[in-house]
């Protein structure tokens, strides 16, 4: 979809600054003096397991949760204790939360009315709007005569039409079939390329939505932060068993830490195999051996192991048909390891050995945690 450039786009400038900020209900600590700053023109997205605490670091972002501690500032100007109307800022949540009895117009009008802004200024903003979201042709309808991904569309043209400096999406997608979640996210990215200066806090529970739309990631547990950073890197090196889990899925294997080598490489031993995987700083002899599915490949049980692979032996317990892949679960020095392909024409039976083969710099070392 070619959509028209925003005329007030420039305008979009302001980040998030969240310092020690500490919210508790009635005595349970919700969050726990938690700090994030989200770049002017960038998206972070937040996730964790449900009642980490990224919903409620959103709405006291907002404005609609006041904390007990700390400071909120966007685009440098201290928030805290502004009311959500002075905080310059747009809302999507999940439910959409249109008004039924308004016209998709005068959904997108509301909050420039409530600004008292004048009727031409109002009329040309909404048409602006819709256009930006694709929804110009929908004018007149009522919200019940729109699709879910069209409300949702509607209400995030809502959000925009005040010119915020700053786009919260509070899981805005989770309420859509998946075809159209998918779509939904190419038009967020697209919006998001018309409108560079636009900066976005997204909450989701959905991690590919997360890998898919942000720029940076922040992964929450017990109200407070256990890792952050950009996207893909915070994917390939996650720093901890939490984050490793959580984001995607992995293998997390107990290794035995043997010595470090050259070129800031590490020699660890899983069973009676010697591996060659990047350093790490890790405390003891212990460490956990973090791969991915889809970075493992079948090998040759007769092939030479190079400095460019890691051979593992091991033994195939159950195949799975997952469509488009295959994925083997296997069993390597006494633990669980398992395999994601492109479709086996003839896929082994359980119960044969194998041999996998590893990029070192598809591995990573991260501290001994107990699963």
């Amino acid at each position: 979809m070619t959509r028209p450039a925003d005329a007030a786009g420039a305008s979009y400038a302001g980040g998030i600054a969240m310092t020690g900020v500490t919210v508790r209900y009635r005595g349970t600590v919700a969050l726990d003096a938690f700090c994030l700053e989200v770049a002017a023109g960038s998206i972070m997205a937040l996730i964790g397991p449900s009642g980490c605490g990224k919903t409620t670091a959103l709405r006291a972002v907002a404005g609609f949760v006041r904390p007990d501690a700390g400071r909120i500032a966007i685009a440098g100007r201290d928030v805290t204790g502004l009311p959500p109307a002075a905080r310059d800022i747009g809302m999507v949540v999940q439910s959409y939360a249109l008004f039924p009895h308004m016209s998709v117009v005068e959904n997108v009008a509301f909050g420039l009315r409530a600004r008292g802004q004048p009727g031409p200024a109002v009329r040309a903003r909404v048409a602006e709007c819709l256009a930006l979201v694709g929804m110009d042709g929908f004018a007149d309808r009522l919200p019940r005569q729109l699709s879910g991904g069209q409300q949702q569309r509607v209400a995030i043209a809502r959000a925009l039409a005040i010119r915020p400096q700053v786009l919260l999406l509070d899981e805005p997608l989770s309420a859509l079939d998946a075809p159209i979640r998918r779509a939904m996210l190419d038009e967020l990215a697209a919006l998001h390329r018309d409108l560079p200066g636009l900066t976005v806090l997204y909450v989701t529970h959905d991690q590919g939505e997360a890998l898919t739309l942000a720029s940076r990631i922040a992964i929450l547990c017990g109200g407070r932060k256990l890792a952050e950073g950009p996207s893909q890197a915070l994917y390939r090196r996650p720093p901890n068993r939490f984050a490793a889990e959580f984001l995607g899925q992995a293998n997390l294997l107990e290794v035995a830490v043997e010595g470090r080598v050259l070129g800031g490489m590490a020699t660890v031993r899983l069973g009676d195999t010697r591996l060659k995987v990047p350093d790490a700083d890790i405390a003891g002899a212990r460490a956990l051996l973090c791969l991915r599915p889809h970075d493992i490949t079948l090998a040759d049980a007769s092939a030479a192991c190079s400095a460019a692979c890691n051979l593992l032996p091991a033994e195939l317990r159950m195949v799975h048909w997952q469509g488009e892949r295959h994925l083997l679960e296997l069993c390597v020095a006494g633990q669980t390891l398992r395999v994601s392909l492109p479709p086996l024409r003839m896929p082994p039976a359980p119960g044969t050995s194998l041999a996998l083969r590893f990029a070192p710099d598809d591995a990573t070392l991260l501290p001994h945690e107990p699963g």
